[in-house]
């Protein structure tokens, strides 16, 4: 499999490390690309210059193989690496899966507000011209990639744009900006004993964002304890931003590298999938939540609600869509 990544900014190189040590085995080659050519030959090099300390491809002693699953020690895992390789625009779309990490305007450090609707307008119209160009290329009969990952703010309506502009098959576009925010309330979660009850089975649901649902449970949800803990995964950002640093190591890894590489193994992992008409809503897009990708497509978690949260989910949609 060859995935390429589109812009290498924080959050792209971050995502990239994180392919690069952790993906061996799912993803044979990692193209780059980015405007800034000198950063993609210093980021191409870089990469290359990480190896295990062991020569040659073997990995176990005992089994002398790339992992044998009957062997005690290696267990069938290997530990070989992408190579990543720099790629022109021209070569953007030759690949297997792409993960679109463009931005343009993010919110200085020290600005208020909603940081990750700010970017909509700006990060719109670089998705609307990688769709646009995927459906001139599917148009012409060139290949495209199978699957359109999108990272950057705001994750769900920008999965929206591509949908509209690149007119492929809703279920070939995912969103990838959940995964971190499970990990924040993860995070909380070992830290308050209130909220540890998120640790057996709670969940997060929604947008990257303002309109995120964090539930502490589903067969024992709490609406005070879930709703305390979503204002703090919802602000965890900000918190960053106040010691004077840009948020994006946690989201390029939980929600980029780790979710990927679950998504490629065909487990559950968080991520944002095309919905229509959920929760007795009116009207369709992209949502956060658990699924799977498996040979039919995604498979969404099936999961008895509890009444209040299926109203706040259903609230959360509908605000989204009036976006």
């Amino acid at each position: 499999m060859r995935l390429n990544i589109m812009a290498l900014g924080d959050v792209g190189q971050n995502a990239l490390l994180g392919l690069k040590l952790l993906s061996g085995g799912l993803v044979d080659e990692i193209g780059i690309y980015d405007i800034n050519e000198n950063l993609v030959k210093r980021l191409e090099i870089e990469m290359g210059q990480i190896a295990y300390a062991s020569s040659g491809d073997a990995d176990c002693a005992d089994c002398d193989d790339l992992g044998d699953a009957d062997c005690a020690d290696c267990d069938g895992e290997t530990r070989t690496m992408p190579t990543v390789i720099a790629i022109g625009e021209d070569e953007l779309l030759d690949c297997d899966v792409i993960l679109f990490c463009a931005t343009r305007g993010v919110p200085p450090i020290g600005e208020g507000g909603d940081v990750r609707m700010a970017q909509l307008e700006a990060n719109g119209e670089l998705v609307r011209e990688l769709g646009n160009r995927i459906k001139g290329e599917n148009k012409n009969g060139e290949s495209v990639p199978e699957l359109v990952l999108i990272m950057s703010d705001p994750v769900d309506q920008l999965c929206n744009i591509m949908l509209e502009s690149s007119e492929l098959q809703p279920e070939r576009i995912r969103g990838l900006g959940l995964g971190v925010m499970n990990a924040r309330a993860r995070y909380f979660a070992e830290r308050d004993s209130r909220f540890e009850s998120y640790l057996r089975g709670g969940r997060v649901f929604g947008p990257h964002g303002k309109n995120l649902i964090v539930a502490n449970g589903i067969e024992n949800y709490d609406d005070e304890i879930s709703r305390d803990l979503t204002e703090l995964v919802v602000n965890a950002n900000m918190r960053v931003r106040e010691l004077g640093y840009k948020p994006y190591i946690a989201p390029a890894i939980s929600s980029g590298a780790l979710s990927i590489i679950e998504m490629l193994k065909g487990n559950w992992t968080y991520g944002s999938v095309y919905l229509e008409n959920p929760f007795g809503a009116e009207g369709s897009s992209y949502f956060g939540m658990m699924s799977r990708l498996t040979e039919n497509g995604w498979e969404v978690e099936e999961l008895n609600l509890p009444y209040e949260l299926l109203l706040r989910l259903k609230e959360s949609f509908e605000e989204e869509l009036r976006r």
